[in-house]
């Protein structure tokens, strides 16, 4: 017998990364908020590698904190071993990654939802979505009915969950916990339509039957950088990594077993990440590598587990034992939980405009694997503006909606929305035009007055940051006003960097645009330098090399931002428009663009056909 549970403003179905960050985005913008989780345990699970950030993932977390997020923060409460990947490249692709003690993510993570003010976590199965003119009523699996004003969806791989090992198939979501196995059918009959994605993970196992001897070490970062820039001080890094290689005999072992492979025997329909293929599949694909990397990574404090990052497999169990202990370091390997892929229901992202809603369905917002997406930084970064954007609807007020040029969530959103998604999607920094300065180092400078206005940015914060900005521009105006004169001091300091000596005075700003030169080289002969915050420093070094870069970026921005402000009509048939190709008619019927700038990226969308829009738009 149906019942009535309660009513609330904001549901969400879900409390994996997406849901959490919606969620709490959600109560504290004061929304009476619910969110469901299938297992209570499962609230901020890292079901794959136990690690946060990575190349432009990294990016993705400082944003989400930059706006009031919770990602980075828990994240910095729970760090193992901070890294910055890519310093030997330029500072766009610099991008923070942290090991994280899983479990205990997990714990601070439910346990900020459980102190949450205006929000409720209910350990609950929604099975059915049903529109009303009022918003929604969800029913749960014990058939408790909520009514709700606005919905976000964000089941990760659990919305018809099945894992496959070898030749074994059943239904289930990440981690031995039940699928969602009834809530796609509801999606269906309120006509959205679903697919079918893939992924998979690696074997778990044990660290005292790993032989670390011959194995390279990796090092944390001293001292280690915080995600958050609430964060002052995270300590010392606590543990070590280990990276070892496949070979020959694991090339061979595989090979023998590749039709056992549920991927490659045809049992597995659903499409998977081209990014983070499995081993058997990099067997396959690059024939001609002898060997491939593994990163032997732990997965907590206290617990024994012990993550093969890069070693993703759905081969049968008895096989993977027996091409691990090919490998050096594994050869005697006890798996704790073996590898498997999961294949699950997930939605075409075009169904949706900018803010992650619906575009048939007010009130109804997607965010995470659920949108077509891969990892847990780009579904916290989709679930924070789903969130967000369900608490504005209700509140009367005007989407957030963040564009390619502000941010790598505003570039993963668009990309989602008007290209869709073929395969799982994976943010990189090659996907945004706009790198050079949507570095992770300024985030704050670009969103936390997004956050503020928002209202998810304290004063407390809010202060700290205008503070910091006024340091940043007396760093700048003080460097480009000191002169150092040419004297022994500096010039061994030039010499050994192998740029020119000086002989006559030079300003501290035209030393820091040598290539050559660093803040911290010049530090022995700078003498008024003040003691800021390390970020301070990096962002006035890298504003000052980059000056001409950053420029020209910015005019790159300004012509793009032309083309965004030029709107269209939400509502219209584009086959009306003479001149239009009958593939940019069907696919800007489908997309529905905001805008001529948003037209422009849709896949099929020529420039003449953008011509042909601009001649059209003028003429109304």
């Amino acid at each position: 017998m149906k019942y009535n549970a309660g009513k609330f403003d904001v549901a969400v179905i879900g409390a994996g990364h997406a849901g959490i960050e919606a969620a709490l985005a959600s109560a504290r913008l004061g929304c009476q908020t619910v969110v469901f989780t299938i297992n209570m345990d499962a609230v901020g699970n890292c079901p794959c590698n136990p690690s946060i950030g990575g190349t432009a993932k990294g990016h993705l977390v400082r944003e989400i904190d930059a706006l009031g997020g919770e990602m980075g923060k828990t994240a910095d409460e729970c760090f193992l071993q901070s890294r910055m990947l890519n310093r030997g490249k330029g500072p766009a692709v610099h991008s923070l990654r942290a090991q994280i003690d899983r479990r205990k993510y997990s714990d601070v993570m439910k346990h900020k939802l459980e102190l949450q003010e205006n929000l409720q976590l209910h350990q609950a199965e929604i099975t059915d979505i049903e529109k009303t003119d009022d918003g929604y009523i969800l029913t749960t699996r014990m058939l408790a009915q909520y009514e709700v004003k606005a919905v976000v969806i964000a089941t990760g791989t659990y919305l018809g969950g099945r894992i496959f090992v070898g030749e074994v198939s059943y239904e289930s979501g990440p981690d031995g916990i039940f699928a969602a196995s009834f809530l796609g059918e509801s999606l269906k009959k309120l006509g959205i339509g679903l697919r079918r994605f893939k992924t998979g993970t690696p074997a778990r196992v044990l660290r005292s039957s790993i032989d670390f001897t011959e194995l390279e070490e990796q090092l944390g970062d001293e001292p280690p950088i915080p995600f958050s820039y609430d964060t002052v001080n995270l300590g010392e890094n606590k543990v070590k990594c280990h990276i070892s290689w496949t070979n020959e005999k694991t090339k061979e072992i595989i090979l023998e077993n590749i039709h056992r492979s549920p991927l490659y025997g045809g049992k597995i329909e659903g499409i998977g990440p081209r990014y983070c293929p499995s081993l058997e599949d990099k067997i396959v694909r690059f024939s001609d590598k002898k060997r491939h990397q593994l990163f032997i990574e732990p997965c907590g404090l206290n617990t024994e587990e012990m993550y093969l990052q890069g070693m993703s497999s759905s081969l049968p169990e008895e096989v993977q034992l027996k091409f691990y202990h090919t490998i050096k370091g594994l050869e005697n390997a006890v798996i704790m939980r073996p590898a498997y892929a999961i294949e699950y229901d997930c939605i075409d992202p075009t169904q949706m405009n900018a803010a992650l809603e619906f575009k048939d369905f007010e009130g109804l917002y997607g965010a995470g694997q659920f949108n077509g997406s891969s990892g847990y930084e780009e579904a916290a970064a989709q679930g924070f503006v789903a969130g967000v954007n369900a608490a504005l609807k209700i509140k009367g007020k005007e989407p957030l909606i963040l564009e390619r040029s502000s941010s790598y969530i505003g570039t993963l959103i668009d990309d989602l929305v008007t290209k869709g998604a073929n395969e799982p999607y994976r943010m990189m920094t090659s996907r945004s035009e706009y790198r050079l300065i949507l570095r992770q180092d300024n985030a704050d400078v670009r969103l936390t007055p997004i956050g503020r206005k928002i209202g998810l940015i304290s004063d407390e914060r809010w202060e700290r940051f205008n503070k910091k900005q006024e340091l940043k521009q007396n760093e700048l105006k003080r460097i480009s006003k000191v002169v150092i004169p040419p004297g022994e001091r500096i010039n061994e300091i030039l010499v050994s960097r192998e740029t020119s000596p000086l002989s006559t005075g030079a300003k501290l700003i035209d030393l820091l645009r040598r290539p050559q030169i660093s803040y911290k080289d010049l530090e022995p002969i700078d003498e008024t330098r003040p003691e800021l915050d390390a970020n301070i420093f990096e962002q006035v070094e890298i504003e000052v090399k980059y000056a001409g870069y950053i420029e020209k970026q910015l005019k790159q921005v300004e012509q793009m931002e032309k083309l965004e402000k030029k709107k269209l009509p939400e509502s219209f048939d584009y086959t009306e428009i003479k001149g239009l190709r009958l593939e940019a008619q069907e696919k800007l019927n489908k997309i529905k663009p905001i805008s001529i700038g948003q037209a422009s990226r849709i896949s099929g969308v020529s420039p003449a056909d953008i011509n042909v829009l601009l001649i059209w738009l003028s003429q109304r």
